[in-house]
Parts: C-alpha cells; sequence; structure tokens
C-alpha cells in the first residue's frame, strides 16, 4: 500500500562533479540550494547580483556575468520564481529590484509563456556562446506569493512550468534539463509541516529532502563519496573545544589535519576551496593550515 506519491525524476546527460563549477540564479530557492553546495565546497556562485524572481532578471543576471567575463561555471540553475515584472515607467525597462523607491514609479506586468520561454532561451544562448559545454537546469521555485492571491500564485507557477516545458522539448538543445523542485513539495511532500510558519516558504526540512532527491539523480559517484569524507571534516572545523589546550583536543586537531591532508592528495581542486573552508574560529585556521 503506497501513502504518499513519489516523483519521477530523469536522469540527466550529466553528473556533477567534485567540487564543480556551478552558477545558481534565481529566487530565495536558489540561494537555499546554492548554499547545500557551498557549503560542501563546490565552487558555487550563487545570485552574484542579488535574488533574480522572474525570468527577464535571470538574463540581466546572465548578461552581466558574461559582460565581466567572470562566467566560468560547467553546470548552471535557472529557479523561476514568478512570472510577474515592476517595469520603470521612466525608462520602460524591466528592473531586477524597485530598491524601496515609491510604488508608483512602476508598472507591475505578468509575463507570458513565451516572454517567460523567450527570456530563458536568450540566457541559454549567451551561456553557450562562452561555453558551448554547459548545461543549464530549469526548475520552479515551490514558494508561494500570498500577494498575489493564491489562485493567482498558481497561475504564475503554471505560466513558469509552462515555459520551462516549452524550452526543453521545443529547442534541440542536449544542454537543457529539468528538475521538478515545485513537483517535489506539491506532490511528493504535500503537507503544511514542510512550510515555515508564514506557510510560503519551505522548511530547512524541506530544502533537506530537494538535496537529497537532487543527489540521487544528479551527482556522479566520486561525488556522493566526496560529501561522505568531506562530512566529517566539515563538522570537525565547526567543532568549538571546550579546552583548546587539551590533550584531546591537540589529538583532534591532529586527526582532523591529517582527513585534510587526505583530502589534499586525492582531490586536486580541493586546494583551490582550501582557503575558505576556515570560516570557522581564527585558532582553528592557524592549526589546520600549519
Amino acid at each position: 500500500m503506497e501513502f504518499r506519491t513519489i516523483v519521477d525524476i530523469d536522469r540527466p546527460a550529466f553528473q556533477i562533479e567534485p567540487m564543480e563549477r556551478m552558477l545558481f540564479v534565481g529566487s530565495c530557492f536558489a540561494a537555499n540550494i546554492g548554499q547545500r553546495f557551498v557549503d560542501n565546497k563546490f565552487r558555487a556562485v550563487v545570485n552574484p547580483y542579488g535574488v533574480m524572481y522572474n525570468p527577464a532578471s535571470i538574463l540581466h543576471t546572465v548578461e552581466k556575468v558574461v559582460r565581466e567575463g567572470t562566467f566560468v561555471p560547467r553546470i548552471v540553475f535557472f529557479t523561476l520564481g514568478t512570472n510577474h515584472v515592476y517595469r520603470l515607467k521612466e525608462t520602460g525597462e524591466i528592473v531586477d529590484n524597485c530598491q524601496k523607491r515609491p510604488a508608483r514609479l512602476f508598472q507591475e506586468e505578468e509575463l507570458s509563456v513565451d516572454d517567460c520561454a523567450d527570456y530563458i532561451m536568450q540566457a541559454v544562448r549567451l551561456l553557450l556562446s562562452v561555453n558551448p559545454d554547459v548545461h543549464i537546469v530549469l526548475t520552479v521555485s515551490p514558494i508561494r506569493y500570498a500577494k498575489y492571491g493564491y489562485h493567482k500564485s498558481q497561475l504564475s507557477k503554471a505560466t513558469l512550468l509552462l515555459a520551462a516545458e516549452k524550452c526543453i522539448t521545443n529547442s534541440t538543445l542536449s544542454c537543457l534539463h529539468y528538475f521538478p523542485s515545485y513537483e517535489i513539495v506539491n506532490d511528493e511532500l504535500r503537507d503544511y509541516r514542510f512550510y515555515r510558519e508564514d506557510m510560503l516558504h519551505p522548511t530547512d526540512q524541506a530544502v533537506e529532502y530537494i538535496w537529497q532527491r537532487l543527489q540521487q539523480t544528479c551527482f556522479s559517484p566520486a561525488a556522493l563519496r566526496w560529501l561522505d569524507e568531506w562530512k566529517p571534516v566539515r563538522e570537525a572545523l565547526n567543532h568549538r573545544p571546550f579546552n583548546p589546550d587539551s590533550p584531546e583536543h591537540k589529538a583532534f586537531v591532529e586527526k582532523t589535519q591529517k582527513k585534510i591532508e587526505d583530502l589534499k592528495a586525492r582531490y586536486p581542486d580541493f586546494i583551490v576551496v582550501l582557503a575558505s573552508i576556515f570560516s570557522t574560529t581564527l585558532q582553528n585556521a592557524l592549526m589546520f593550515l600549519s
């Protein structure tokens, strides 16, 4: 007897490798998932110009990244949050952030399915012009927008889902993939206990579950091993000793240093991210780097 429905997820044509170069652009849900990669020392860049909720703003980030020559990730995630945009009346441009300016200066609009798909494909083609081997994953954020009313919030999500489907089915590009974050929360978890107190944002538990499903479908065996091997080191680095001068803690430090040296020997790219892992205490940093 089945007590819940499980969302089937097709394996993509790529695999995420240890310390993979990645770019996450989109709603705050992109930040939640992207942060999981950052914490596990993938070379992930998350919303470098702030949270981008709609496809037009996602394109704006891609344009800036490409223009500034900072785009190097092999795998890119676009997390679509809404089809609502705000256009500055004075110039007619879609803004990414109203920057607390008066609402009367802006015109709110809803992008059509074709509009959303066009912005997404512009971003895709721009990334391909820089890196022909890039893989782009489209996903729709499960975060609900109460300010639209729940019916209009669902219509907005439907527009994004249709736009993502149009991009993937109407394109001959093998670089485009879809990951069902929205469907996992709404069709698999389907319970308010997986939402925060505002009943709009998924809980950490829900985000963690999506992170696990992502591992199951998109991670290479080497990346899964990396997660297992990095976890005890990460926990050790976050450990705060009661007595730093005790023999027990010194032995703990030596053991952790040995694990780090072992990771450096087996993962050549690990040395690139070493400088960023010591975000706990200066004392620990000095101990492990000495």
